[in-house]
């Protein structure tokens, strides 16, 4: 954490597919992530050996027999960000898993794409993902995106003890054992969400994806804490009494932007004469090219994340290890909180890789991830001020976002209230047909997802006192209900309306991801 003076250079906000330099007041504090910690020397190795040697369970090689049903579900394309240089981690489990299985004599094998609402990814986003051996072997028939709204491939299996209904991938409930592998990205992922979740339907999400529940989780990345995380943990201790889950959680360092985009990684004090003039000439590039090439340049960056652990074994052992390790790499210890809160929001984010971050996902990383990275409290005071860059253009992917796109003209013309939204208007657009059909047969999120993007910003919205975007196109912000300023110091004077003048603010220099442990 490094507190700005008048020694301190410009500091780098990112603006969508740009960036811009601000200058913070005396006082102020920025807030950087740790270093990338040292990977694990040999993948491979490391993921035969958690194989080997599982958490509170049985090693994997002694549970799979001849002529049992095996089913592999993975995490979908939203992590990691930016989508990661090959070979993807869940490609090194995956391989490993069915060596084990083939050596065994497993013939009845399937590999599931655990999206859940999320849209179906291609071919060749499957293929990046698991690797060309795996990909030709068992694509189509057996890799393949879940299909949430499938009857033939849904089950319902219960209710838990607080009336959440539980409804799940038929094949995953019908298998002997079911394989998880996840990427754990952030502190939010992981454990019991992974299964409930990521192999649910919309009857069982909306028991937890939620205004009231979402209202009472403080924060989304201190699962303690979280509501959401209480729902998905009851659901998925429920699961674990009725079906066989080993499963595989993995970490990553936080080394997420590759050369000639190493600036992005650094702290402004720390960039060399070379850092600067390669961001001088990206900075300079980038406002000459359309928003379809700025898009399809900052769609290229491969992420140089590395493995950093894995474990295996039984969920809750597993999950205990993984947090431990999430937080080696991204805790960073914080003092108080700030009166404004300033962030810039970045191009990508988990529900527009290879696609547009329209508003409504502009507002979900600002006031639903970036605000909620913390543990404790808010790095921002009750009331405060959050303060974020971003052009908010009207930009939707018609094809991945198309209830976006209504969500945006006439739910929000009509209220921003997400409490409002949630009951005038989501099981219209969740039971839609049209919706549902471009859900299932081309690539678009389900059409009740815009709800819960809205619904993950339900917390910030209901504890800032003010929402301020710089450089954000007036008629949109103005649409989503938040105020707009030109410069970052018209947007800190706007501010001082709400919290007085002279206020303390906090900086959060992201990404990459790291989670600021909060002392108020």
């Amino acid at each position: 954490m490094l507190e700005v003076d008048k020694r301190t250079p410009p500091v780098l906000f990112h603006f969508g597919e740009g960036f811009r330099l601000e200058r913070l007041p005396s006082g102020s504090r920025i807030v950087y992530p740790p270093e990338p910690m040292q990977a694990l020397r040999d993948p491979e190795a490391a993921v035969a050996h958690a194989l080997e040697h599982p958490h509170d369970a049985d090693p994997l090689r002694t549970k799979l027999k001849p002529g049992m049903k095996l089913t592999i579900a993975f995490d979908d394309i939203s992590l990691p960000l930016p989508p990661m240089r090959r070979p993807d981690v869940r490609q090194l489990v995956l391989e490993r898993v069915l060596t084990l299985a083939a050596e065994a004599c497993v013939d009845d094998v399937e590999l599931v794409a655990a999206n859940s609402l999320h849209r179906r990814m291609t071919g060749a986003e499957i293929r990046r993902m698991v690797g060309e051996r795996v990909y030709r072997a068992f694509w189509p028939d057996r890799l393949r995106n879940f299909d949430a709204e499938d009857p033939d491939d849904v089950v319902f299996v219960g209710t838990t003890d607080e009336g959440e209904e539980v409804e799940l991938c038929k094949r995953a409930m019908e298998s002997d054992l079911l394989v998880y592998s996840n990427i754990n990205l952030v502190a939010m992922d992981g454990g019991h969400k992974s299964v409930p979740v990521g192999l649910g339907t919309y009857r069982s999400l909306r028991h937890h994806h939620n205004v009231a529940t979402l209202l009472d989780s403080k924060s989304y990345m201190h699962p303690e804490r979280s509501a959401l995380h209480h729902s998905a943990t009851r659901m998925g201790r429920f699961l674990a009494d009725k079906l066989d889950i080993f499963t595989v959680e993995t970490t990553l360092n936080n080394a997420t932007f590759p050369s000639p985009y190493g600036f992005l990684q650094r702290r402004e004090f720390d960039w060399s004469l070379r850092d600067q003039a390669t961001y001088l000439a990206v900075s300079t590039g980038l406002k000459h090219l359309s928003p379809n090439a700025k898009r399809k340049l900052f769609a290229s960056i491969e992420a140089p994340h590395a493995l950093a652990s894995v474990q295996a074994g039984s969920t809750e052992a597993v999950h205990a290890q993984t947090m431990a390790n999430v937080h080696r790499q991204q805790v960073v210890a914080v003092d108080g909180q700030a009166d404004v809160l300033t962030c810039g929001i970045p191009y990508v984010g988990p529900y527009n890789v290879n696609s547009i971050l329209n508003p409504i996902l502009v507002v979900c990383m600002g006031l639903g991830y970036f605000f909620n990275l913390y543990r404790n409290a808010p790095l921002v005071r009750p009331g405060g001020v959050m303060i974020l860059t971003h052009p908010v253009p009207r930009e939707f992917h018609p094809v991945h976002h198309p209830s976006y796109i209504d969500f945006f003209d006439r739910v929000l013309a009509d209220t921003t209230d997400p409490a409002q939204i949630e009951q005038r208007y989501e099981t219209e657009f969740a039971e839609d047909e049209w919706y549902r059909h471009l859900y299932r047969t081309s690539y678009a999120y389900h059409g009740v997802h815009p709800f819960y993007m809205w619904y993950w910003a339900a917390h910030a919205m209901d504890y800032l006192g003010d929402v301020i975007f710089v450089g954000g196109d007036r008629e949109v912000v103005g649409r989503l209900g938040f105020k707009t300023a030109s410069t970052l110091d018209d947007a800190l004077e706007i501010a001082q309306d709400t919290v007085g003048r002279h206020p303390s603010i906090t900086h959060l220099h992201c990404p990459p991801l790291f989670l600021p442990e909060v002392t108020p």
